[in-house]
């Protein structure tokens, strides 16, 4: 199997597959930053089967010093996805509003915690009805699963981790904010604007566009751009873990599933105020 067919799913296919006797278990995960939360949209209507969990309370721990979408409690995670009917080595399919964001989180936060068999609808909720498949309001109550929760299947930095990463050489540290932000012009969500030192810029729209990534090749030519060596580290930060696993998740279609997600972010980084703040910087266009 290709790692594209590892990691995504086209909306006719995953039908298709549906269709079996014993379906992939799907887990609806729309997420926005500032509200109101997914359940609303996954009230009005998801994929037939599938059970909405939340990215905020259910896959990611509290928000505070280790940033607005830290690490979850392992036993929590656990209980969340067994009571979403998560089955150890049964497939899983995530689907988000189609921006790929927190799709893409959980796709992370399932292989982190050792879960392989998960893949991201390709476009998400709106690709699948843009195929003119069925949706469905019902509510389903899924058998509950038995999926053993076993944290650090992938690579994770935490803030000195980082530091090193983006002060290396060829190593790269990606952050794949939005370029005020990076530059320390502006900043609408943390306290204060700018990046980690040595890291480079490389907003999430040069590798993804409305949830869609383009082929192997052209991820490969787009990171390598951005100073990605194909035997160096390389990791990915953004506001708050969210979007630089949707990096992570484009570095594992480039042929990168070594590559290392900053959980923490921004949001933990500027947390402490001895940690340095660059502005200006390298821009991986």
């Amino acid at each position: 199997m290709s790692a594209t067919a590892d990691l995504l799913v086209e909306p006719d296919r995953l039908a298709a597959e549906l269709d079996h006797a014993d379906p992939p278990t799907l887990l609806d995960v729309r997420w926005r930053l500032t509200g109101p939360p997914g359940r609303e949209d996954y009230a009005a209507g998801h994929l037939p089967g599938a059970v909405f969990v939340d990215l905020d309370t259910e896959l990611c721990g509290r928000p505070g010093a280790a940033g607005r979408h830290p690490l979850p409690d392992p036993a929590a995670l656990q209980a969340a996805l067994r009571a979403a009917g998560v089955r150890a080595g049964h497939p899983v399919v995530v689907y988000d509003g189609g921006d790929g964001m927190s799709a893409a989180r959980a796709w992370w936060t399932l292989r982190w915690a050792g879960h392989r068999q998960v893949r991201v609808l390709h476009g998400g909720y709106p690709a699948w009805t843009a195929a003119g498949l069925p949706v469905d309001t019902d509510v389903p109550a899924p058998a509950p699963g038995d999926v053993t929760v076993a944290p650090g299947a992938l690579p994770v930095l935490d803030a000195a981790r980082a530091a090193r990463l983006a002060a290396a050489e060829p190593g790269v540290l990606l952050d794949v904010r939005a370029e005020p932000r990076y530059f320390g012009e502006h900043e609408p969500v943390d306290p204060v604007a700018g990046h980690v030192p040595g890291a480079v810029n490389l907003p999430a729209p040069e590798y993804v566009t409305q949830g869609r990534f383009p082929d192997a090749d052209a991820l490969r030519e787009r990171f390598a751009a951005a100073g990605v060596d194909a035997g160096a580290p390389v990791g990915a930060y953004c506001g708050s873990g969210v979007t630089a696993a949707q990096a992570v998740l484009a570095l594992h279609l480039a042929g990168r599933a070594d590559a290392a997600l900053y959980v923490g972010s921004w949001s933990e980084w500027v947390a402490d105020p001895d940690r340095p703040v660059a502005t200006g910087g390298t821009s991986g266009r």
